[in-house]
């Protein structure tokens, strides 16, 4: 429940990110203003509350021990282009076909990351309910862009979130090494944001050079500087959880959220790219469906 919840923070900060692109303009400057709110949030409260204080020195004993790797503090560039990909395709693509190609993305990498034993819970087997979950995935990945066959930009945007699907699984491995050795979830959120918004710092800083500064930031609604707040849930519930859950069936609980959250915010408030049509919501179906397969014969197992 706590990874639904986090699956539907994603797709109303992807809402949000996109339409503070378009406003402003400037996709990467939205990212930067979305990923370094979240930075600024963080940066006051952890050192403010004793459980962050503790968590920092935990995280730097953690280091010099040799208990987590330099490499393992780095998740946050992934956060970083998956926040960019969001104002460069949500206003195109819309946030339904947007979730649903960057779970494609997080579901097939989640079982390699699993496999190798990457995340906190150890190695985890690739099981034949697990692989036809992933294969479901891609499939619905096809089906809510068929509509865009004949328009290979579009098609082409598809594959950024798909990209950052892949990267979402191990930065939350990762993430989850972070939470462990700091015992903090909001240290591991504070990282994970610090990484992410350097890199939107030189990509924006190569932005301004190329395209020159944004005219000036919207002056409102208040809700589009909210994206940053809501990565933070992202981030921390994913760092706690998956310790407990592995990548994959974290992952796949994000997904519900994701493409739940997805769906509504296109019908109930639609963006540029329209309210989806059938092929966006049988891939939605077929990806909450692949989450049943992958997920309900474990549970059976343990059982």
């Amino acid at each position: 429940m706590f990874a639904l919840v986090a699956g539907v923070a994603l797709a109303v900060q992807s809402r949000i990110n996109g339409e503070l692109s378009i406003r402003l303009d400037d996709p990467i400057g939205a990212a930067l203003v979305s990923f370094g709110s979240g930075l600024l949030v963080l940066a006051v409260l952890v050192p403010l509350l004793p459980v962050g204080r503790a968590g920092l020195r935990h995280l730097r004993d953690g280091l010099r021990g040799q208990r987590i790797r330099p490499w393992q503090c780095i998740g946050g560039m992934c956060g970083g282009f998956l926040v960019a990909t969001q104002g460069l395709t949500v206003p195109t693509l819309g946030v339904a076909v947007f979730i649903v190609a960057l779970v494609a993305g997080q579901s097939s990498s989640s079982l390699l990351v699993d496999r190798a034993g990457a995340g906190p819970a150890g190695p985890q087997p690739v099981t034949t309910p697990r692989l036809a979950g992933a294969v479901l995935t891609v499939c619905a990945v096809m089906l809510a862009v068929g509509d865009r066959i004949g328009h290979p930009s579009a098609l082409a945007l598809a594959v950024l979130p798909l990209l950052a699907g892949v990267g979402i699984a191990w930065q939350q491995a990762v993430n989850g090494h972070v939470r462990v050795v700091s015992g903090s979830a909001m240290v591991a959120g504070l990282v994970n944001f610090a990484m992410g918004t350097s890199v939107l710092l030189v990509a924006f800083a190569v932005s301004v050079t190329v395209r020159g500064l944004p005219d000036r930031l919207p002056a409102g609604p208040w809700w589009l500087y909210a994206g940053g707040v809501l990565g933070i849930v992202f981030i921390a519930v994913g760092a706690a959880v998956v310790r407990y859950t592995g990548v994959l069936l974290l992952g796949l609980g994000m997904i519900a959220g994701q493409v739940t959250g997805a769906l509504l915010l296109d019908e109930i408030v639609p963006g540029a790219a329209g309210r989806p049509g059938w092929n966006t919501v049988l891939g939605a179906v077929l990806t909450l469906v692949a989450v049943g397969v992958a997920v309900l014969p474990a549970r059976r197992a343990r059982d």
